[in-house]
């Protein structure tokens, strides 16, 4: 993969009690990601909208990554992490791709990653 600056992945659980996330292996999802997938890292966090959310992106957004953030709908995402965001000097719009992946089966929610990573011009990298 080289010199590319692949966009890391961050998936948010909402406690893991979600039942949008009933049909899902949380964590063969997350590996398979991590794995199979043109990405930096991946990982889950438990609850990115509460406040433990907040100081962790506030100090992880510090890497000027792109980040891509499985989680819940996307207007809710730039609702909660627009101000994360914006005082790590960063563009919510243009650093995030935000993809709602609940209600969804492992399968499922890794094709819409692999489209997302598409989008970002990384189809060759796709195992």
């Amino acid at each position: 993969m080289g010199e590319r600056n692949l966009p890391g992945f961050i998936m948010c659980v909402c406690t893991g009690k979600c039942p949008g996330f009933s049909k899902m292996d949380i964590w063969d999802f997350i590996n398979q990601v991590r794995v199979e997938l043109p990405v930096e890292y991946a990982f889950i966090h438990p609850q990115l909208c509460e406040e433990d959310g907040d100081r962790f992106l506030a100090d992880f957004l510090k890497v000027h990554r792109k980040l891509i953030i499985g989680a819940c709908a996307p207007n809710m995402q730039r609702k909660m992490f627009k101000d994360a965001f914006k005082e790590a000097g960063l563009d919510i719009e243009k650093d995030a791709v935000m993809l709602d992946i609940r209600d969804m089966t492992n399968e499922k929610a890794l094709e819409v990653v692999k489209n997302a990573l598409k989008e970002l011009g990384l189809e060759e990298e796709l195992i």
